[in-house]
């Protein structure tokens, strides 16, 4: 199909997005010769020069205190794959939006038209000088390991892959409240993890951080469980490999559901009833695949008490937005020099604590047990919830100063 043929102009999504989503807009006035004098030659000489003998001034009087860049490569967009970086730039756009609209922070798109990890690295690296924040976006497993690594080392500013991350902290709040309805802890779950890709990764160590006994969590890929045993382990698949699955299972996602209490998919691939039918009773499935779960909500229903997905038209959507505006306005208030296990686990608290807060300010909070403050329905808030991203960022801003990494 011609990309004229593949242009709707009736469409609302064309129509929205026609002239792009972003613009640039000034923060000071022009209106007087003395305002112009003032905010370019001469006066802004001034503050370069001071900037130039202290170039921790700019986080004062710049915009970089308070401004992310929004990187991708263009080669995991979406559900839509490695579609480059001209076509990924209204997701690019999209988020952009999002972290204004949700916490206050200014993001700039950047698409970059290279999929070479040296290459991206150098330019982001480049780069760096005009922001407060890096937020990678998009960039396909396994090279987007490396490249986070590389960039964390590298700049003295907070670097965060949402796919990873955002996810993972949104996991395990959700988790956090299925548990408490459920009357269990997080320590006693047996967890079965779908997808051993870059969300795969970053929500089992995640869970590991906040509780969850790694011994006790399964990963499996497209090939089956992960264990040491297997000769076609990744090295980030052989880490994983090393941490979880103490017990040694192998086979495929029927054995590793056998029994298990928790089924998190973040793969893509369709999961059987039959295999879903095997985990425990009673337990929590989070299919978190888009546009298509691995497991139907109605089939997941069935076989467990707590089910979540990441749609919009299903209760329990387990979305990122819940996470990166309020970690990064978190990071960004405390000028954190980057983001710490804390943080994120900080953020997860923060996200759970705001859908209690929300049963009970909505009337609609179930009562007779300790989890009564919950609905099984809205274990995660709403992502137009206001109160969300200022939490997050108070919890993630604290943690900040708690780890040693803040410097306001």
């Amino acid at each position: 199909m011609s990309s004229a043929a593949a242009v709707d102009p009736s469409d609302p999504a064309f129509q929205l997005h026609r002239g792009g989503k972003l613009a640039v807009a000034s923060t000071v006035p022009l209106a007087t010769r003395e305002d112009l004098s003032l905010a370019y030659t001469p006066g802004v000489a001034r503050v370069c020069e001071a900037i130039a003998a202290d170039p921790a001034l700019a986080d004062d009087y710049t915009w970089v205190s308070r401004t992310v860049a929004v990187v991708t490569d263009g080669s995991a967009v979406l559900g839509l794959g490695n579609i480059g970086p001209r076509a990924a730039m209204p997701v690019m756009e999209g988020k952009a939006v999002l972290f204004k609209q949700f916490g206050g922070v200014d993001a700039v798109p950047i698409c970059l038209d290279t999929q070479d990890v040296d290459e991206i690295v150098a330019v982001v690296t480049a780069l760096a000088p005009s922001f407060g924040g890096i937020n990678l976006e998009d960039i396909s497993a396994p090279r987007c390991f490396e490249i986070e690594r590389r960039l964390d080392e590298a700049l003295p500013i907070p670097v965060f892959h949402d796919d990873q991350h955002g996810t993972a902290v949104v996991v395990l709040a959700a988790l956090r409240n299925a548990t408490t309805l459920l009357n269990r802890k997080l320590g006693d779950l047996r967890v079965v993890v779908s997808g051993a890709g870059a969300a795969g990764v970053a929500v089992t160590k995640m869970l590991a951080a906040g509780g969850v006994n790694p011994a006790e969590v399964v990963v499996c890929d497209s090939r089956g469980i992960l264990h040491g045993d297997r000769p076609d382990l990744t090295p980030s698949k052989a880490e994983l490999a090393e941490l979880t699955n103490a017990a040694g299972r192998v086979g495929g996602i029927t054995e590793a559901l056998r029994d298990a209490d928790v089924l998190i998919g973040v793969s893509g691939g369709q999961i059987p009833e039959d295999a879903v039918a095997g985990m425990a009773p009673g337990g929590a499935v989070f299919a978190l695949a888009n546009p298509t779960p691995e497991v139907h909500p109605e089939v997941a229903a069935r076989y467990a008490a707590v089910v979540a997905t990441g749609r919009s038209d299903y209760p329990n959507q387990i979305n990122n937005v819940l996470a990166f505006p309020g970690i990064f306005q978190g990071a960004l208030a405390a000028r954190a020099t980057r983001i710490t296990e804390g943080m994120k686990v900080a953020a997860a608290d923060a996200i759970a604590a705001v859908a209690v807060e929300a049963a009970w300010s909505d009337g609609t909070h179930q009562a007779g047990s300790e989890a009564g403050q919950l609905r099984v329905d809205a274990i995660v808030p709403s992502p137009l919830d206001p109160r969300v991203a200022p939490a997050v960022a108070e919890a993630v801003a604290e943690a900040a100063r708690r780890d040693g990494v803040a410097r306001a």
